[in-house]
């Protein structure tokens, strides 16, 4: 392997990557047509179903069949006669092997030997800090979805199917497509936010409200996105959501009328 050149070698980038926020994709771009191995698969930031319209070269590991193989394994079986890799991406904090027991040093001082290059990618900081899937949680659950989408790259998103509701919006000129947050995904405070939703290659602003309504109460935690200047039916199709900024808090309603008024309010906001 030593007459390769770079480019023509086959990356692998190993990760978690859920989410794949910016100190990600730091990894990812190390080099060309990179294989994405994504080791444990939790996709709490970012659904599966996005994430593979994305990056199509990703590979999603069998966790299970991994987790307690050993690290010299998990390298000659896995990265070599798999995947014939000439060069390996990670993070700095990138471990793996039975018990978490080889981090990427090891991996680059095992691979040495056998002419395969280890691209060891430190940390990307935020505000100071390593930007890591923790911290962009605990700012979704706090409501600071700006601070979570700088370090993301992009805004937060998901989609699911549109479900029937009980039609109030509408009655009042607000009508909403109603969805469930997919399963898995980090549940971000509940509240109204400006969003924005992507419909026949058109984006739409809109605003979504996440929580159980204290005036209608759910069980299920409830997206409700009300689109700007669009009003066909979308029961049953797929819609894509992105959450921009942090409006307010969920609040109880007297009426519909003051309801319709605090919509207004929210709306006039955005515009």
């Amino acid at each position: 392997m030593n007459t390769n050149d770079y480019e023509n070698r086959i990356a692998v980038a190993l990760g978690d990557f859920d989410g794949m926020h910016r100190a990600h994709s730091t990894v990812i771009t190390g080099a060309p047509s990179s294989i994405i191995y994504c080791v444990n698969n939790r996709f709490s930031l970012l659904q599966k179903s996005i994430f593979e319209r994305r990056y199509p070269n990703a590979v999603f590991a069998d966790f299970d069949s991994i987790k307690n193989m050993q690290g010299e394994d998990f390298i000659e079986k896995i990265l070599i006669e798999k995947y014939h890799a000439g060069v390996i991406l990670c993070g700095y904090n990138f471990r793996f092997g039975k018990n978490a027991s080889w981090g990427a040093l090891d991996m680059r001082r095992y691979l040495e030997k056998k002419d395969v290059w280890v691209r060891i990618l430190e940390h990307l900081d935020y505000e100071g800090k390593p930007i890591s899937s923790t911290r962009i949680r605990n700012e979704l659950e706090s409501g600071n979805v700006c601070k979570a989408n700088e370090m993301l790259g992009y805004n937060f998103t998901f989609e699911s199917e549109v479900i029937r509701g009980d039609m109030r919006g509408r009655k009042i000129g607000f009508p909403t497509a109603n969805q469930h947050l997919p399963e898995g995904l980090v549940v971000p405070k509940f509240g109204v936010y400006k969003s924005a939703v992507t419909l026949d290659g058109r984006r739409y602003d809109a605003f979504t409200n996440i929580g159980i309504r204290p005036t209608w109460k759910v069980e299920k935690p409830l997206c409700e996105t009300h689109i700007f200047d669009y009003d066909n039916t979308l029961y049953g199709k797929t819609v894509q959501v992105e959450l921009i900024d942090y409006i307010r808090e969920e609040k109880e309603f007297a009426s519909l009328e003051e309801l319709k008024e605090q919509l207004e309010n929210d709306k006039s906001s955005i515009i």
